[in-house]
């Protein structure tokens, strides 16, 4: 039968001598016999005791605890008992590991996006349109504010704004085919919707500025041919710069 010393028992099991004299101190674990040179040693009974007594130490139960739980049950009741606690930290770890995964991957998500990534989800116009855009703007207040917010923005920021921008061209687009006015209650509708838009994401908008930038859709006939184009709606970019001058004389502008 193997009967080990302390010291032997604490390198086995990874724990230190002074735990096991405080183990034996409480009453939690006393080794069972002496041996010949008259000091204790554990049996075989004892270190499957000191077994359970590690499990449950390392489930964070308090010592009190543990020593009711060995009182009250044998070995194969301790086992499916720690099973048991062991199963509902997982499923802890398991809710607790996804929570992390989600905020990674909204993290990750929200970094600084590249040009090479503006491109795959603006398509390769983005670049003409970014110089352009400088160009024409690089200079004024608004281009500038528009670039200390942009700098910041993710991925699941421009996405969103590529779903936003893509509704207000809808919205105006449908109404053009409508045959609907400029200034008709739709098209006024998304003019706003546009405002707001610029006013979220880029620089302040208010209707005044807007009525300008309408003004600048429609100055450079490159931008008007492309954006009529695009909708093969030609007249569309027009239109647009008209929905938006009724929408800011509907606000007084």
């Amino acid at each position: 039968m193997e009967e080990l010393t302390v010291g032997e028992v604490a390198q086995r099991f990874g724990i230190t001598v002074r735990t096991l004299h405080h183990y034996d101190d409480i009453g939690l674990l006393t080794p069972g016999r002496r041996n010949s040179s008259g000091y204790r040693v554990y049996t075989a009974e004892d270190l499957t005791r000191l077994s359970q007594i590690i499990v449950y130490r390392r489930l964070e139960l308090p010592l009190d605890e543990i020593a009711q739980l060995l009182a009250d049950g044998d070995n194969v009741s301790h086992l499916i008992r720690q099973r048991e606690r062991v199963m509902s930290r997982l499923e802890e770890t398991r809710d607790l590991l996804e929570a992390i995964d989600q905020a990674l991957e909204k993290a990750m998500a929200n970094t600084p996006m590249t040009d090479d990534d503006m491109r795959e989800l603006f398509g390769e116009g983005f670049d003409d349109y970014q110089a352009e855009a400088e160009q024409k703007f690089g200079e004024s207040e608004e281009w500038k504010e528009s670039q200390r917010r942009t700098k910041s923005y993710g991925k699941e920021d421009w996405i969103r704004i590529k779903a936003e921008g893509e509704a207000v061209e809808k919205a105006l687009s449908e109404a053009f085919r409508a045959g609907l006015p400029a200034g008709s209650d739709p098209a006024m509708h998304a003019a706003e919707q546009h405002r707001l838009h610029v006013n979220r994401w880029f620089y302040d908008c208010p209707p005044a500025m807007h009525r300008r930038l309408g003004d600048m859709y429609v100055s450079d006939p490159r931008y008007v041919a492309r954006y009529d184009d695009s909708f093969e709606l030609p007249g569309f970019a027009a239109y647009c710069r008209d929905a938006i001058h009724a929408n800011a004389a509907r606000a007084g502008h």
